[in-house]
């Protein structure tokens, strides 16, 4: 019996664990890949696999088994990560109310969170503000990858591990049963899987018009640190974090936290801002983050959002000696019913896999072996 093949359109992280997940289950896989290498939103990230932010069950269930899997091919290629963990602070009552509430809720679901005093966060980590500091929930189920350097490194541990193929600098302009369509050349697959991103326009439009996805533009910066082997320790994020993530819905006081927000901060809230620093291993820190949703966006930073973002970021961390080295935007699919993704077969054994909002990095390979499976 021959090898049954299978043609995945897209490097980004959906693609490389659809591809990943597919030669696993023992198909001859083939990646295509239009640039001549990822540009997207796959590296235009914290980095951060971060499965405090997915609540119990199937999703947060997902983001572990991502987590593994990400160790599994660091591990082989000697791709740097840290299991940092996470801290949110609390600088406001309401703030640590919350907190309060979350530990006790994550604590009974059995997850491995902790509550810190000032005086704990001070000792244990660095350059967290400690003024009016009320406390904050650790969390050491989370872990930071570099994107750019992540992302670049996986295609040669896919070639070299699992003999998957990548074809770079080529654009598939048409797709059907078994076959996919580059120009006047044509390759032949018994599935294919369409992990194409915020690119809705190319390939099945009109399944894409009928989803209910929008596109969302973010906006993050990268600092240098004060000093050599200058170390946080952790990711940290604050208040406006606490109404970004579906797990922290438990918590009985979050909608009385996010009125008064929306009273005393609309501005952040227009334009979708919560705010998250994480390390890499170069000691360069990843600032952001915002949220613009719509199908078609202004290409450039816009000045206001980067210093709502550092001026937030100055409330609870000692941010006076940073330097400013980057500061870009990236753009992701994201479902406005709030699925965390999408499975289509628009044409007997095509597939379109999308949809997983900002959280690629926690999710994709978890998802990418569950669609796999259920083959």
């Amino acid at each position: 019996m021959s090898q049954l093949s299978a043609i995945v359109i897209g490097a980004g992280i959906v693609g490389l664990a659809t591809a990943r997940a597919l030669s696993l289950k023992g198909y001859n896989v083939t990646v295509i890949e239009r640039s001549e290498k990822a540009v997207g939103a796959s590296i235009r990230n914290f980095g951060m696999v971060w499965p405090i932010g997915q609540p119990d069950g199937k999703l947060y269930d997902r983001a572990i088994r991502s987590k593994n899997s990400w160790k599994e091919i660091a591990d082989s290629i000697g791709l740097w990560y840290d299991e940092v963990g996470s801290l949110h602070v609390a600088h406001q009552p309401d703030e640590w109310q919350v907190l309060q509430e979350l530990h006790e809720k994550f604590t009974q679901s059995g997850r491995p969170v902790s509550l810190l005093q000032p005086v704990e966060i001070a000792n244990k980590f660095t350059g967290v503000n400690t003024q009016n500091l009320l406390g904050g929930l650790f969390s050491n189920t989370e872990m930071i990858v570099d994107p750019r350097e992540a992302i670049a490194s996986i295609p040669s541990y896919l070639s070299e591990y699992l003999e998957i193929k990548f074809i770079w600098g080529r654009q598939v302009n048409a797709v059907e049963t078994g076959k996919v369509f580059l120009g006047n050349e044509m390759l032949e697959a018994d599935l294919v899987f369409i992990c194409s991103g915020a690119d809705f326009e190319t390939l099945y439009p009109e399944q894409f018009a009928t989803l209910g996805l929008v596109k969302c533009k973010l906006q993050m910066m990268r600092f240098e640190p004060p000093a050599a082997r200058w170390q946080i320790g952790t990711a940290v994020c604050a208040g406006l974090s606490l109404i970004h993530y579906n797990s922290f819905k438990v918590s009985p006081s979050l909608p009385a936290l996010k009125k008064r927000y929306e009273a005393e901060m609309s501005e952040y809230l227009r334009w979708g801002i919560h705010v998250m620093v994480s390390q890499n291993d170069k000691g360069e820190l990843t600032v952001g983050d915002s949220h613009e949703y719509g199908h078609t966006f202004d290409p450039f930073d816009n000045a206001h959002i980067n210093r709502l973002i550092t001026d937030y970021l100055g409330k609870f961390m000692q941010i006076r000696d940073w330097k400013l080295i980057q500061s870009w935007n990236g753009t992701y699919p994201k479902m406005l019913n709030g699925e965390t993704d999408v499975v289509l077969e628009p044409s007997p054994g095509i597939f379109i896999l999308n949809g997983l909002g900002g959280a690629g990095m926690t999710l994709s390979f978890g998802f990418a072996e569950e669609v796999v499976s259920a083959l």
